[in-house]
């Protein structure tokens, strides 16, 4: 069978230049028809430890050139591929930033943490374990945000010591489910594993299959939000119990 690359929709991303697992996830779920185009950005160090003042600054560096760039393939959804950059600055940060892509780019748009808040919307949870491969302290901003959004992380798991941006995305799945096991306590209904350079996709119905309940990452929210944003219903199986409610 021949599978369309395609005709259907063209969904535009934002990818942090250092990020080599975000274009991968999407191929993986990416649907018959449903093209994908990106355009990397910057604003950070690639050598220092990307904490939270390095995704900030990512968060908040100039997005006119990329904007212009992605505008040309005329895109129906515009994803903005990094959860760390605006959880550092808060969900109104985040907000606003969707709107201003949206309003210059044309199309319907989805960030990272705000497809993560949507996801945990539509499974109707409220408590949740969390993870990912940033330092503690991006955590604690991490958590502060879903916290504002109505979320309680009752229990999470760190990394040990501090990865480079090399060293997120260099875990491999077998790490990312040891992390999400760490992650779960009983009170948890959902399991978060935010980073959209961690191999969590992968991962997804291993844990959920382990833990007995939903697995939220951030790639596995995007695609879900995009694809609900352009009535796509036949997403490929094998990435959660999210998909299911397309």
């Amino acid at each position: 069978m021949t599978v369309s690359s395609r005709g259907r929709a063209r969904i535009g991303v934002f990818v942090p230049f250092t990020n080599s697992n975000l274009e991968p996830d999407l191929a993986m779920m990416r649907p018959d028809g449903v093209s994908v185009h990106v355009a990397r950005i910057g604003g950070y160090d690639e050598d220092e430890i990307p904490d939270e003042d390095q995704m900030a600054a990512l968060g908040a560096a100039d997005m006119d050139a990329p904007l212009q760039m992605i505008q040309g393939v005329k895109p129906d959804v515009v994803m903005y591929g990094c959860t760390s950059a605006t959880l550092a600055h808060g969900p109104a940060f985040d907000r606003d930033l969707a709107e201003t892509i949206r309003s210059q780019s044309g199309a319907q748009t989805v960030t990272a943490a705000g497809a993560l808040v949507h996801a945990l919307t539509e499974l109707g949870v409220r408590k949740i374990g969390f993870a990912s491969p940033y330092v503690a302290s991006l955590n604690d901003r991490a958590i502060a945000f879903l916290g504002d959004e109505g979320f309680e992380a009752v229990s999470r798991a760190d990394v040990d010591g501090e990865l480079s941006n090399d060293g997120q995305g260099a875990l491999m799945p077998d790490d990312v489910y040891a992390l999400g096991l760490r992650a779960d306590a009983s009170e948890a209904e959902a399991i978060v594993l935010s980073c959209t350079d961690m191999r969590s996709l992968e991962v997804i119905e291993r844990l959920e299959q382990a833990l007995g309940k939903p697995v939220v990452t951030s790639n596995q929210a995007m695609m879900f939000q995009a694809l609900k944003m352009l009535g796509i219903k036949d997403a490929p199986s094998g990435f959660g119990q999210l998909f299911e409610r397309l």
